[in-house]
């Protein structure tokens, strides 16, 4: 998960002010010993380390922190606030053209995963901006550029315009912009070539697909595992286009997070988006505020409840939530809330945006297959036991005849018995339950995932 270690470095040094009720300036200088050399651990670049330090230095430094009340706190807050200036202040996303269409124009170095992500800029910004997208294949040179943008555009429903490898890409620009008019798309994605490295001739095709499409936006590619080599490739492209923002992929890889530390303050180009997965409909858009509360361990709870709102069908989690506290929570309805979970992408992702979450041990290792192994195990029940858990309750054979239809232990079955009930008896006494508790319930959260059960087996709760 992208910034585990630098989270767990940054807490760290942190944990040497926290709680105290008077500070020195040594406390200050060996807390900036530790955030120093995380960040560069990080692959942050090295002059804006040098700055970001020294400013959180000097603030901590003033007399209000050091005789004020709660000093370990206030410094926490400082750092907190620079990481936001570091990558901000402010979330920016698509600058819409006034006019029938927006072009966006799409660049960056090969395997930043840049066609894909025009897949899922054109799905979001439909999906939240009611736009009407086109993607143009302008990618003639690496083999299967074309066909892998024709897959993401079949499997999202957005058209894809393509003349083949025999065209030059300036000209299928044009006609793709002429076709995007012709049919009434107002938003036109252009996924360039690009190339291993920046070279001439990859540029002088960019400056002269630029020149034709005059587009709106000029989003670069960022892997975000390439750490502060983002910076370079960022000056490059941006003194060669002019550069409007940049989104970064594979944040949930095994991310140092130097990129998304460096680019904004070292070339101004603002970050409008960041790919979380390698899901089409993971992408979302950059929030500095809320990646530097990821950062120190914070979580993330308003894009928890943003992913809960998007996935979470109200309608649906009120009638489970009803039936729950009136004591008929099924096994059909536990099967409905897996789902529930499972829309909400990687169940690690989840954890790691409550606040501690980051923290907790094992949690990149916490398996998804567990939530499968629970609909294997109702799977195999019959129908009047998945209506009626007593069944099982009262029964030995019945529950020894689903583990083995299952493929999973007796144990786990138990288990999972457990859980219906436990989640029942915990709606009885919880009446009047708010819509924001209805969402941590419907979203899963009552259930902790082993993530080391041991013989490749196992759940608990």
């Amino acid at each position: 998960m992208a910034f585990e270690n630098l989270t767990k470095r940054l807490q760290m040094a942190l944990r040497r002010i926290a709680g105290k009720t008077h500070l020195t300036e040594n406390d200050i200088e060996e807390m900036m010993k530790e955030v120093r050399l995380s960040l560069l651990e990080a692959d942050v670049n090295y002059k804006v380390v040098k700055d970001f330090t020294f400013e959180i230095k000097e603030l901590a430094l003033g007399e209000k922190i050091m005789k004020g009340l709660n000093p370990g706190e206030q410094v926490v807050k400082i750092v907190n606030d620079e990481l936001i200036k570091l990558m901000g202040p402010d979330a920016e996303t698509v600058k819409f053209s006034p006019g029938a269409k927006t072009v966006i124009m799409m660049v960056g170095l090969q395997g930043a995963g840049k066609t894909t992500t025009a897949g899922k800029l054109g799905w979001f910004l439909r999906k939240n901006n009611e736009k009407k997208p086109l993607l143009i294949a302008a990618d003639i040179y690496r083999p299967a550029a074309i066909d892998q943008l024709v897959s993401v555009g079949e499997k999202l429903d957005i058209p894809v315009f393509s003349l083949g490898t025999t065209i030059k890409p300036e000209e299928i620009v044009i006609k793709g912009l002429k076709y995007a008019d012709e049919n009434n798309f107002d938003l036109v994605i252009i996924d360039t070539a690009g190339r291993l490295h920046i070279n001439e001739t990859l540029m002088d095709e960019l400056v002269s697909i630029k020149k034709i499409a005059t587009p709106d936006e000029i989003l670069l590619t960022v892997d975000a595992m390439t750490g502060q080599d983002a910076v370079n490739v960022s000056v490059a492209f941006n003194e060669a286009l002019g550069i409007t923002g940049c989104i970064l992929t594979k944040l949930d890889g095994d991310t140092r997070g130097g990129a998304a530390l460096s680019i904004r303050k070292m070339t101004g180009i603002p970050i409008k988006f960041s790919g979380t997965g390698e899901k089409l409909t993971e992408i979302e858009i950059f929030h500095p505020e809320r990646m530097a509360s990821r950062i120190l361990g914070m979580g993330d709870i308003l894009s928890l409840i943003e992913k809960a709102t998007e996935s979470i069908d109200e309608a649906e989690a009120m009638s489970m939530m009803e039936k729950m506290m009136s004591g008929n929570f099924n096994f059909n309805d536990l099967l409905k809330q897996m789902k529930m979970v499972k829309r909400m992408g990687a169940f690690s992702g989840i954890l790691k945006m409550l606040p501690g979450g980051s923290q907790l041990q094992n949690v990149d290792k916490v398996d998804d297959k567990q939530l499968v192994y629970i609909e294997a195990i109702i799977h195999s029940m019959t129908i009047d036991e998945r209506k009626k858990p007593e069944l099982l309750e009262r029964s030995s054979s019945r529950r020894n005849r689903v583990a083995s239809g299952s493929g999973r232990s007796t144990t786990e079955v138990n288990r999972l018995i457990s859980l219906l009930e436990k989640q029942t008896q915990m709606m009885k006494r919880m009446p009047g339950m708010s819509p924001s508790a209805l969402e941590k319930m419907a979203s899963g959260e009552a259930i902790k995932v082993n993530p080391k059960p041991g013989k490749g087996r196992g759940f608990h709760y």
